[in-house]
């Protein structure tokens, strides 16, 4: 038997996804009513899950464009409404699964989101720019990304990513990451009344922020969770061993000495968290020559700084830590963000483009591995 048009109907509207949220409206209770006439004019109420949802025009486009799509449908109209508080606790029991509500679901045994820490003994050798198009690089192989801004003092990237002035929707107590360029991120420059307030916090408060970023925050199935960590190895070097020690950590450094002698220190304190470096990244290698092209590279900070950190970190370690890239200087690459359009999404022909999405490619080429999952098999007897 054929469907009718309103399970037409209804089957279109379980094709737009939440902006936020990023799962069908109607398996999220916002789908309140349907009325079809018989002109074949369709409202539909949506409802939303706070009244100043930041992205309610989104949702009505998407909502008109899928249902006027439907066979007969002469006309749509989305009437916006609010979820009830109770509505909004039951949809945050239900993202949640039943699970506590302080529970890191990256630490959890079972977790198959691949979590990378990148980190910098030192500041300003581009560290944020890395994590920030690494990420996008990873969303447009058609990886499902997050990324928790953890250097809390310095927080960068949602300007890196043009959301500087957006904040997050909070359902009851979670919080929803705000989407960005294929990507979710947070921040805690999102969490602050003004964005020019500063943050001076010290170790147990900082902590706090990286628990909350990672407990209420609502991210969803991620294949990979990136943490720009803050550089050096202070206080939150620490919280990220403590609180996801499954996480694999990436060092970036630029090829001068200065650079790659604190770098070694960064990936000595991942280890000493038990956490594993999974390799280097050498920012700001060389310089193109203007004049002579890709023959001619000019070590503008020096040269082999990466293969030094990789070298002492494999020797340290006892296990393989690879160069993954060196990333040339490139002034689009500094441009792509202060504009908010990264690199990778605005150049992606660029040198640097190419050798950071040829990185981000290296660290998903492999998943999380198996060692301590509870994979729930039982062994057959004899």
């Amino acid at each position: 038997m054929a469907p009718s048009q309103s399970e037409r109907i209804h089957a279109a509207l379980a094709t737009v996804n939440d902006p936020e949220i990023r799962r069908p409206i109607t398996d999220l209770g916002m789908v309140r009513d349907v009325e079809v006439d018989a002109d074949g004019a369709v409202t539909v109420t949506v409802l939303l899950t706070v009244s100043g949802c930041p992205l309610k025009d989104t949702i009505t486009r998407d909502v008109t464009a899928a249902v006027s799509a439907v066979s007969g449908v002469s006309s749509v109209a989305v009437h916006l409404d609010v979820m009830t508080p109770e509505q909004r606790q039951e949809l945050q029991q239900s993202l949640r699964g039943g699970r506590p509500v302080k529970e890191i679901p990256f630490a959890r045994p079972d977790s198959l989101t691949k979590v990378i820490a990148v980190a910098s003994g030192k500041g300003g050798v581009g560290k944020s720019s890395v994590t920030v198009n690494l990420a996008l690089a990873m969303a447009g192989q058609g990886r499902k990304v997050g990324i928790v801004d953890a250097d809390i003092y310095g927080h960068s990237v949602p300007a890196m990513l043009g959301v500087a002035d957006e904040r997050p929707t909070q359902v009851e107590q979670m919080i929803m990451p705000v989407p960005a360029r294929g990507v979710s991120v947070i921040s805690i420059g999102m969490l602050k009344p003004r964005r020019d307030q500063v943050v001076a916090w010290r170790g147990p408060m900082l902590d706090r922020a990286l628990v909350q970023m990672l407990t209420d925050v609502y991210w969803g199935d991620l294949d990979v969770l990136l943490l720009d960590l803050p550089p050096g190895t202070g206080d939150m070097a620490i919280s990220v061993g403590q609180h996801l020690p499954n996480a694999e950590v990436l060092v970036v450094t630029t090829p001068q000495l200065a650079a790659s002698e604190v770098a070694e220190r960064a990936g000595t304190m991942a280890s000493m968290m038990k956490q594993r470096v999974v390799g280097v990244i050498e920012n700001m290698s060389y310089l193109v020559c203007p004049h002579c092209g890709d023959d001619h590279h000019i070590d503008v900070f020096g040269a082999g700084g990466g293969a030094t950190v990789a070298a002492t970190l494999t020797n340290r370690f006892g296990y393989d830590v690879p160069v993954l890239g060196q990333v040339p200087i490139d002034v689009r690459l500094r441009a792509g963000g202060d504009t908010g359009r990264p690199i990778v999404l605005a150049e992606p022909d660029a040198p640097a483009a190419a050798a950071l999405t040829s990185i981000a490619q290296q660290l998903t080429a492999k998943g999380r591995g198996l060692a301590g999952l509870q994979l729930g098999l039982t062994p057959a007897g004899r």
